[in-house]
């Protein structure tokens, strides 16, 4: 192991038990420095984790991922060793495996449930990677730092472990599990149990699938394809935003795409309008419905952005498909908080879905006034960018802030 080692644990309301953590870690470990991630603990966390020597990165609640992730950022080069607040028992023999990401496996299990994260974490991993472990789930992780520049930033909320082994894996990295004797809160077989096992079952399923990097260096996972889904007359319009999702390059803006060639932008700016004729058998009807997906795809720059763009829009047009409407309410919460992104495959569908009902309601000049302002916008997104234009403007920008984190 080269470099000096940094625990890092992530805690929320945990101040009954971080000062015995931290204690247990700096006399096991004296050499290593402690680092707490607090995910907006309300209680004595703080107060309790700096009084038993350790430093306190002091997060907003987010998620365990996300915690990590901005945490990890305020450390210097080095390994890693990742645990949980709640740990009790010696995790020194990760950091003496020649592994790149070495798993702790509990000798023995105390309590839990029954069982059904860790079987669907464990299959998930299984098919993405090939791998099969013993203990999806478990939060005792030592990282070199070749792991930590290959999972960093991670995934977020309780996909964290599993999406990371899964990364691993795939990097070609050595992961070994090692057995150790230790011990931690169980999660019973309670209402409040079963809730927390149902978040993260439902997030480490999220955590597998696609992944993006937002403006704040958070990886969260794309959702938009969730509005294909709701409203399947956009179906093909999310298809052609979740390829630009998956295979996208760094070509931004029009000039760039058709610059460069065939990409998946270029899939975009060719496959939305002709599907938008096929299905409007009008001219101006494609070209619609192509400025409004490509304008809302350009505001899906920060938390939020792209949907109030939308809510506005079909407040303008006097309403949208209730389906489309209730995605996006949906959808909503997770957007604003940084839990999830629409990406190209949401942002591309619920403009779509504005261009269809506009198409069906506007005619004539209205129509073509329209279409004047889409590429107005377009133009505007093109020069300077729609989110610098938004910040440059007060009314604007606090409507922009609204509801968003940080």
């Amino acid at each position: 192991m080269s470099g000096r080692l940094t625990i890092l644990v992530a805690a929320r309301d945990e101040e009954e038990r971080i000062g015995a953590t931290v204690d247990s870690l700096r006399s096991r470990l004296p050499d290593a420095d402690v680092v707490i991630a607090d995910d907006g603990s309300h209680d004595r966390t703080v107060a309790v984790a700096e009084k038993a020597g350790a430093r306190v990165v002091v997060l907003e609640r987010r998620g365990k991922g996300q915690a990590l992730t901005l945490a990890e950022r305020e450390l210097g080069p080095g390994p890693l060793l990742l645990c949980d607040a709640d740990l009790v028992g010696d995790v020194g023999a990760l950091t003496a495996t020649e592994a790149d990401l070495a798993i702790a496996v509990f000798r023995t299990r105390d309590g839990g449930g029954l069982g059904l994260a860790k079987r669907a974490a464990r299959s998930l991993i299984a098919a993405r990677s090939g791998f099969a472990p013993r203990e999806p789930l478990s939060g005792q992780r030592f990282l070199s730092q070749r792991a930590r520049d290959t999972v960093f930033p991670v995934a977020m909320g309780f996909g964290v472990e599993t999406r990371m082994t899964i990364d691993a894996v795939r990097a070609g990295l050595v992961v070994e599990e090692v057995e150790l004797d230790l011990e931690h809160r169980a999660t019973g077989r309670t209402v409040r149990g079963y809730t927390h096992r149902g978040r993260q079952l439902a997030e480490l399923v999220l955590a597998c699938g696609p992944q993006a990097v937002n403006y704040r260096g958070l990886r969260l996972p794309l959702v938009g394809s969730l509005v294909g889904l709701a409203v399947p007359s956009v179906l093909p319009v999310a298809a052609i935003g979740l390829a630009d999702d998956l295979w996208s390059g760094p070509e931004r803006g029009f000039r760039a795409h058709l610059g460069s060639g065939a990409t998946t932008g270029t899939l975009k700016l060719v496959g939305i309008p002709l599907f938008a004729l096929a299905r409007t058998r009008s001219v101006s009807g494609a070209i619609l419905v192509g400025l409004a997906a490509n304008t809302v795809n350009q505001l899906d720059t920060r938390p939020g952005r792209a949907l109030k763009a939308f809510a506005i829009g079909s407040l303008v047009i006097g309403g949208t498909p209730r389906r489309a409407a209730f995605s996006a309410v949906l959808l909503a919460p997770y957007d604003l908080r940084e839990m999830a992104m629409l990406g190209d495959a949401g942002s591309n569908a619920l403009g779509a879905v504005l261009g269809f009902s506009s198409v069906e309601k506007l005619t004539g000049w209205r129509r073509w006034g329209a279409i004047g302002a889409l590429s107005l916008l377009t133009v505007i997104g093109e020069r300077r960018s729609l989110g610098a234009t938004i910040e440059a403007t007060p009314v604007l920008r606090e409507l922009d802030r609204l509801g968003r984190f940080g």
